[in-house]
């Protein structure tokens, strides 16, 4: 508990980020439709043009995460989160000024360019509670973070129900702000070497690392910390099979995640004729649910289950929601649908904890912006087949009347998911806590 205290100003930067982030999505839709289909419920130019930026944010994303994450193992974490947080300012600051078309595109061109790095809060987020917690504890820690993100979604929901779409990006963007400073002045570094912001940047770096051996002898080596390249991930893809299988489960997770972004509000406005108040309603029951599960039953549950186990009963929780939402047959079902988030968001923490725990201490960043990167690259491909599917099918020309087809794909891949994760509970673990001469060494 005194270690987790510890982490209370990452804990607040986090949920402010999160709210600033989050709260402008349940008006993002009816902004969107209105700047490019006025007094319509289907716009297939909206569905698209959200595909179109899923695609190009994961494009940047594959390439920025590993490298954020690599260099806040050099230099810093609380350096590296100062540029993810500063620049998603922006974007929100123009919808808050207006929200007519010319100043929507320029929105969406900016959110374009820097969501290839937002992402990387929670990369880096996760990078510091790594640093500072145990792996016997990590799991509860994971969830704690995640759980105070949906704490701050739920938060941000609720004042989007209660806020006008231009109120509420003028809290968003002074709320980001917020966060920023915060972050700034609050949390400490968690990396030693002082503050990174003094220390050149893209240089390489050679230190002393007190290693032991396998003998129990202690000994100064030096570490040459450099940019991780693609060979260091395929490398470090084949040689721990614990981390390749949670590849595979991300890549997936992330490839429904993208789907589900870039789909099922626009699914729920054309089928239902949901608005903005009736997004908040359902992303309400998901994500308070969500927390419930996070911050109450992810520490109980863990030492008992593991980590491993609480990951497939995510994804497949996912694959219901998902089911349930593609053959709703009444207003009411998605609010019932929601419900099962409790579980699915199980995953996110699960994941990061199983990857935190195949890497030694001054490789968090490294792993977690590796994975980071794999997803990206399945937010790349997701608006490419989700965003046509939805499209088509919502429109007068679907090949057979099924409006629910593509969230139906959406739990497919949460599905194919599952299934290399009850693969992760044979696999033997493999500690990092003891580093071996082999594992100082650079090669």
């Amino acid at each position: 508990m005194d270690k987790l205290a510890g982490l209370s100003h990452l804990f607040v930067t986090v949920f402010l980020s999160t709210f600033a982030g989050f709260m402008v999505i349940p008006a993002i839709t009816d902004v969107t439709m209105a700047a490019l289909c006025p007094g319509q419920d289907e716009c297939s130019l909206a569905i698209y043009l959200t595909g179109f930026q899923q695609a190009i944010r994961g494009v940047g994303a594959v390439l920025m995460m590993p490298l954020i994450g690599n260099l806040s193992d050099v230099y810093g974490r609380k350096a590296l989160l100062t540029l993810p947080m500063a620049v998603s300012t922006i974007p929100l600051a123009i919808l808050a000024y207006s929200r007519k078309t010319n100043f929507f595109y320029a929105y969406f061109m900016l959110k374009t360019l820097t969501a290839t790095v937002e992402g990387s809060v929670q990369c880096l987020a996760l990078a510091y509670v790594a640093d500072n917690i145990s792996e016997g504890k990590r799991v509860s820690a994971f969830g704690v973070l995640s759980g105070v993100g949906s704490g701050a979604f739920i938060c941000g929901t609720l004042a989007a129900r209660f806020l006008s779409p231009a109120q509420t990006f003028q809290v968003a963007a002074l709320v980001s702000m917020v966060a920023t400073v915060y972050m700034r002045f609050f949390v400490k570094e968690s990396m030693h070497g002082g503050d990174a912001l003094t220390r050149p940047i893209l240089r390489t770096s050679q230190e002393d690392t007190q290693c032991e051996s396998e003998d129990g002898s202690s000994q100064k080596i030096k570490v040459s910390k450099k940019i991780m390249s693609p060979a260091d991930l395929i490398f470090l893809l084949k040689s721990r099979t614990k981390f390749s299988l949670a590849a595979v489960v991300a890549f997936f997770n992330s490839l429904a995640d993208g789907g589900l972004q870039a789909s099922l509000l626009y699914f729920l406005k054309a089928r239902f004729h949901f608005n903005k108040n009736q997004f908040a309603d359902v992303m309400l029951i998901s994500n308070i649910s969500g927390a419930i599960s996070q911050l109450l039953f992810m520490p109980i549950l863990a030492p008992i289950i593991g980590e491993e186990k609480m990951l497939s009963i995510g994804l497949f929780a996912g694959f219901v929601n998902m089911l349930l939402n593609s053959i709703a047959w009444s207003v009411w079902v998605p609010y019932v649908a929601a419900v099962f988030c409790a579980f699915a968001m199980f995953t996110i923490p699960c994941l990061s904890c199983i990857v935190s725990k195949q890497v030694g201490p001054n490789e968090q960043g490294k792993a977690q912006g590796s994975i980071s990167g794999i997803s990206s690259f399945a937010n790349i491909i997701s608006p490419l087949i989700y965003s046509p599917l939805t499209a088509l099918f919502l429109s007068s020309e679907a090949p057979f009347p099924f409006p629910g087809f593509s969230i139906m794909c959406i739990g497919i891949a949460f599905m194919i998911a599952f299934i290399p994760s009850t693969m992760i509970w044979a696999v033997q673990p493999t500690s990092s806590k003891k580093v071996s001469n082999k594992d100082c060494l650079e090669a």
